[in-house]
């Protein structure tokens, strides 16, 4: 769930975005594109919805991911599309949380996925994966390759298990069928290091998710690294990025572990961060289809270096001389090493042997002043005689390429950041809206999204509706409420009114909350001020989520399938709140958390619908 805002970006700053990210020959040039497959369920930074929700139901123009893969290919055609599940809607487990008990229903889901990719949005997906960090079931990779094969998807390849290399590798091993389905091994943070057995398997071996680390120079340090290590080290041919773009608000976990940062579609401002360039070092000048040259790969001095072929003459050496505290990623933990400046010799043999010169490209990481020269274009190196040499100082990256088609774009500066305003107001009355979520609602558990009521006589015509009405097989541990969260972290005094309407009868509730702490993967802990309603005529004030720790209750009247206008006032250390405009009740002591954002959901998987939504 990390793209969330950058849907809401007004033009140009959207495209210019889009196209640091992926228009060749120009900023990061990106060759993939890895999207979650929305399971209805908590995926670290929040929810994404699935096309599926229910047994009967197909929907392939919820959430953003189509959107964002056909950007990603107007700009580049070429590039790779996969996707891979990291939570399933509750229904394909038939109440359990495991996906594997009907892997037919599994493998028709995502088959469907895959299908509608191509039916709704003619996007060829690349590669699939089988269930993000979380355990494989050899019977259902099998059945899946059966299933796309059945439905004319043989040029779609598998990729497993997105964990580690272990089990997946020893299993491939002694099950020569699994073998034979599987494409490509892929691991996650595999510190640049592989293991014996998922080299016996010849397979290609990929790190499927990495990098994940804070976007300041560091975190590109980490980036260059691993962007060569990965090969000189763990034989790796590719390694993917988690993640594409920060694009979620700071506070939830992970916070700018992006190439880049654009999480203020408010004000319209972004950063291209160093982690950009150091990626067009690789992807401008290698494409899908090129080949690594089987070299040592470590430098002399400390450092590595990587090159590349196209087979048809061209040739690309990328070197990175990064020291060990300027290049730790989040994870796994990083051995001692150390790199010295030093003087290196490339011998040029076979075909390259005619080659007389190469371009160059280099950057260098400045941790001292923070002037940091990044991808920039230095003076062609003449090869003599076969050979090239380069002195090299520490925190470097250079390319050295027989390609003359290198770019280093830029757009004039976007607009200066802004927090989020402090006066925000959505009715939802949008006939035909773009997306399928209200813009800055950041769904932590369930899915919150625009909502027709047909029968409504005409106040309430159009609404935000939470669809979510059983528990999905988690990836995490998401909250037994639903909650999707808006606005200012840093929020303190704040007023929340909204119109709601609980369609579930008995026991259904909804809540509206102001300083609000949490979110991601911690949601279930989530704290603040939440003022709840429900069907059987009651009210509750409590300071978290999970309702356990109560401030006020009462009676207050509300019935369901009825619409009631909720209030709350939150001021220094005391809480107030108002029903249908008159108040219910006040003085209430809020000490902990001083700070958050506002939010809105329900009392548990439920239909439940919101409308006039106004923050001061």
């Amino acid at each position: 769930a990390t793209s969330r805002l950058l849907v809401n970006y007004q033009e140009p700053y959207r495209s210019q975005i889009l196209d640091y990210l992926f228009k060749p020959n120009f900023g990061a040039s990106l060759h993939i594109l890895k999207v979650e497959i929305g399971g209805d369920a908590q995926s670290t930074d929040g929810t994404e919805p699935s096309h599926m929700h229910y047994e009967n139901d197909e929907n392939y123009f919820r959430g953003y991911e189509w959107w964002l893969m056909k950007e990603a290919k107007r700009r580049n055609p070429k590039i790779k599309l996969i996707g891979l599940p990291w939570a399933f809607p509750g229904w394909i487990g038939k109440g359990e949380n495991w996906p594997y008990d009907y892997p037919d229903i599994t493998a028709y889901y995502i088959v469907s996925w895959i299908l509608g990719a191509k039916q709704y949005h003619d996007l060829d997906i690349d590669y699939i994966g089988i269930w993000n960090e979380r355990a494989f079931s050899s019977k259902y990779i099998k059945l899946l390759r059966y299933t796309l094969d059945k439905h004319g998807l043989e040029q779609v390849r598998i990729i497993a298990s997105d964990r580690l290399w272990e089990p997946i590798s020893f299993v491939m091993l002694i099950d020569s069928e699994l073998h034979g389905v599987v494409d490509v091994i892929g691991a996650h943070y595999p510190g640049t290091k592989t293991v014996q057995n998922a080299l016996l398997t010849g397979k290609k071996l990929w790190s499927s998710e990495d990098y994940s680390t804070f976007n300041n120079d560091v975190g590109a340090g980490c980036w260059a690294r691993i962007l060569n290590q990965n090969y000189v080290n763990g034989n790796m041919t590719s390694t993917i990025a988690w993640n594409l773009v920060a694009s979620y608000y700071e506070q939830l976990p992970f916070g700018r572990c992006g190439l880049m940062t654009a999480q203020e579609p408010w004000s319209g401002h972004y950063k291209v961060e160093s982690p950009i360039w150091i990626t067009a070092h690789t992807t401008q000048f290698t494409q899908p289809g090129w080949s690594y040259l089987q070299v040592d790969g470590h430098l002399e001095g400390g450092g590595s270096y990587v090159a590349l072929t196209d087979g048809l003459g061209n040739l690309t050496i990328i070197i990175e001389t990064m020291s060990h505290n300027h290049s730790k990623c989040i994870r796994p933990p990083l051995p001692n090493f150390s790199v010295i400046p030093q003087r290196a010799t490339f011998y040029l043999r076979g075909s390259f042997f005619m080659v007389e010169t190469l371009q160059v490209w280099h950057s260098r990481l400045d941790f001292e002043s923070g002037n940091s020269s990044l991808f920039q274009r230095l003076h062609p190196v003449k090869v003599w005689k076969g050979r090239v040499s380069l002195d090299l100082n520490v925190d470097e990256v250079y390319t050295l390429t027989t390609l003359k088609t290198g770019w280093k774009c830029r757009f004039p500066e976007p607009p200066p950041p802004q927090p989020f305003p402090s006066s925000y107001k959505d009715d939802f009355n949008i006939r035909n809206p773009p997306f399928s979520e209200a813009p800055n609602f950041a769904d932590q558990t369930g899915v919150f999204e625009y909502f027709v009521n047909a029968s409504d006589p005409g106040d309430h015509v159009f609404t935000l509706r939470q669809v979510v009405v059983q528990r999905p097989i988690t990836w995490v541990s998401d909250a037994d409420q639903t909650i999707s969260v808006i606005g200012n972290f840093k929020w303190v005094n704040m007023t929340v009114t909204c119109d709601i309407y609980i369609e579930k009868p008995r026991d259904g509730g909804v809540f509206i909350a102001g300083r609000v702490d949490n979110g991601g993967i911690y949601v279930r802990r989530t704290k603040g001020v939440f003022f709840w309603v429900f069907a059987d005529g009651t009210y509750r004030v409590t300071g978290d989520l999970a309702g356990e720790e109560i401030l006020m209750k009462g009676l207050s009247g509300v019935r369901d399938n009825a619409w009631h206008t909720l209030t709350l006032n939150i001021q220094g250390n005391s809480a107030s709140g108002l029903l249908n405009g008159y108040p219910l009740w006040e003085n209430v002591t809020v000490s902990k958390p001083r700070n958050g954002w506002a939010a809105l959901g329900t009392r548990s998987f439920e239909f439940a619908q919101f409308d006039n939504f106004h923050i001061e």
